[in-house]
């Protein structure tokens, strides 16, 4: 067997090098006719498929052959990939969330879907061949990561211009006003949300309208979009337990922001509840907003569902002002403090910063006969957090 294998060894190299020529050429055709946006067609796609279906059955016949045909065909996503990433845009026309969707986003979302498409399709066709040995079946679905690391780079300019957007509305909420100690006097249950929220509803209203509208697999776009949606979540909660002053009309106010933050976020992104702890936080932390000091310490949702950092940063809002906040002890801007906390992301590192201001506190009105009684709760939470590390 091994003499004929050598014997074969010319026939086999012509027959490899025709069998490589067949998958390139359509490759290379559907990036020459220049049709939209240089983008190939839905068929050209499939027909590549189809052709990729039938070299590696014709190889079937020998295990060895199956395994050279399979290399060409890796090569052949390889090289339909770099095409694809040739076609692709990055520069500010793909990642504008200011005006409609541009060429560049346009182009990019149809890559997207037929990337989708091609790398879908071909996998249930190769799984299905009978007779392709396992070997050869995982080579090919490896060799189609490079398809979505494709897809991921090509929306990744407009996500990050989504996620920017996202962060510069939340910080306005520190440009309302809540330190009002009377609810609304019209005796409503409830207080007008933010401008700012609804500037967020809308915005977020408008991308999914406008730029998600352009990504046909809700799969993909749901699983892009979590970061996103995630670091919407996280941004909010924690700017909201910065805010300062904060009376009870204040509260009543932001109780109705957060109820309008879910329906924001639904609309952003359609299963909230697989966003986690992100969307946990979210929903235990409203609550607090109504309890006595004492009582918010003792919450079952403080350092199992809520960090402990986080509720600290809200005792701070509700205490005296010479209990000055980390940031404010400091001197910093909340925008600079807001990200050294994205710097500095353990809560080993937030809680250690807080007891600095804590201890700030008690030098600066050691002369006082008495400490504020938020000052007492916050140093036994404190302690709490700094054992469970």
């Amino acid at each position: 067997e091994t003499a004929l294998r050598r014997s074969l060894v010319t026939f086999q190299k012509a027959y490899l090098s025709r069998s490589l020529s067949r998958l390139f050429d359509p490759v290379i055709l559907m990036f020459s006719s220049g049709g939209n946006e240089g983008l190939p067609s839905t068929d050209e796609c499939d027909n590549l498929i189809k052709i990729i279906e039938s070299e590696l059955t014709v190889s079937l016949v020998d295990i060895k052959l199956g395994q050279l045909v399979t290399k060409n065909v890796t090569k052949t996503i390889q090289m339909m990939a770099v095409k694809f990433e040739q076609l692709l845009i990055s520069d500010e026309e793909a990642s504008q969330v200011i005006g409609p969707p541009t060429a560049a986003q346009k182009t990019n979302g149809g890559a997207v879907n037929l990337l989708h498409q091609f790398d879908r399709n071909l996998r249930r066709a190769i799984v299905s061949l009978p007779g392709l040995s396992e070997d050869c079946v995982a080579a090919v679905i490896d060799s189609l990561e490079h398809i979505a690391t494709l897809m991921r780079n090509s929306i990744q300019p407009l996500l990050t211009s989504l996620t920017d957007a996202v962060e510069a509305i939340v910080l306005t909420m520190h440009d309302e006003d809540f330190s009002s100690p009377h609810p609304p006097e019209d005796g409503a249950a409830s207080a007008p949300c933010s401008l700012y929220i609804k500037e967020l509803q809308s915005f977020m209203s408008r991308s999914a309208a406008d730029y998600f509208s352009l990504y046909h697999s809700p799969d993909f776009l749901r699983e892009e979009l979590r970061a996103v949606a995630t670091r919407c979540l996280d941004l909010f909660v924690r700017h909201a337990s910065l805010l300062r002053p904060l009376g009870d009309g204040g509260k009543m106010k932001l109780a109705a922001d957060f109820a309008q933050m879910e329906l924001a976020i639904s609309s952003f992104y359609d299963r909230p509840t697989e966003l986690g702890r992100s969307y946990r936080v979210l929903r235990s932390f409203r609550p607090l907003l109504f309890q006595t000091v004492e009582h918010l310490a003792q919450s079952p949702t403080v350092g199992d569902v809520i960090p402990y950092s986080l509720v600290l940063h809200f005792l701070f809002a509700r205490a005296p002002a010479e209990l000055k906040s980390p940031h404010q002890g400091a001197g910093w801007s909340v925008v600079r403090y807001s990200k050294w906390l994205d710097e500095h992301a353990t809560e080993k590192e937030r809680l250690s910063v807080i007891q600095g201001a804590l201890e700030s506190y008690v030098q600066g009105v050691k002369q006082a006969k008495e400490f504020a009684k938020e000052y007492a709760i916050m140093v036994q939470l404190l302690q709490k957090a700094l054992a469970t590390l």
